[in-house]
């Protein structure tokens, strides 16, 4: 780019109240190689969720299909197929005992609107501070507690594997992971 010619490319999104890493691209060409790879599901994201109640097992999948309410900005959830609910897929891994919590890490295999979100909500163990699904009450600065904690993938250019952490919030529960 030339002098005062500034390009900022943003291949993906987290929601507002959610902390962690965000992929950006300097290059409109950068911007395209890297959607790319995310409509091949080349990068992988791995986020890390804090919950009040503990899941049924260690780890396993989630499979549900979603469908977003655009006027309420939320997802909903079912079991089953349905017309205009899309599969979503998550990946979850329990890490580590809280005092009152449970840490899991999440890896996304669908990224759909507030999937983890609702997926969690929907087997009854809603997100740390997040009131639109389920949660008793918010976290203090307004956040929930996910965190998009890792994004790897292979850069289109180099060929050299990229892996980005995103250092935890210092607020809260954080310090105890």
């Amino acid at each position: 780019n030339k002098p005062g010619n500034v390009f900022v490319g943003l291949p993906h999104r987290i929601d507002r109240p959610v902390s962690g890493a965000v992929l950006l691209s300097k290059t409109s060409k950068s911007l395209s190689r890297i959607n790319i790879l995310f409509k091949e599901k080349k990068i992988t994201k791995k986020y890390w969720v804090i919950v009040k109640k503990k899941l049924d097992k260690e780890s396993g999948i989630l499979i549900n299909f979603l469908k977003k309410n655009q006027k309420k900005n939320k997802s909903f959830v079912l079991n089953r197929k349905k017309e205009g609910f899309l599969r979503s897929e998550l990946e979850y891994h329990f890490l580590k005992k809280l005092k009152n919590y449970f840490l899991y890490e999440i890896k996304l295999i669908t990224g759909r609107h507030h999937q983890i979100r609702a997926q969690l909500s929907h087997i009854g163990s809603p997100i740390k501070g997040d009131i639109k699904y389920g949660a008793k009450r918010t976290n203090n600065d307004g956040s929930i507690s996910l965190h998009a904690r890792e994004i790897n993938f292979i850069h289109p250019v180099k060929k050299e594997k990229i892996t980005i952490i995103a250092p935890l919030p210092k607020n809260e529960i954080w310090i105890y992971c």
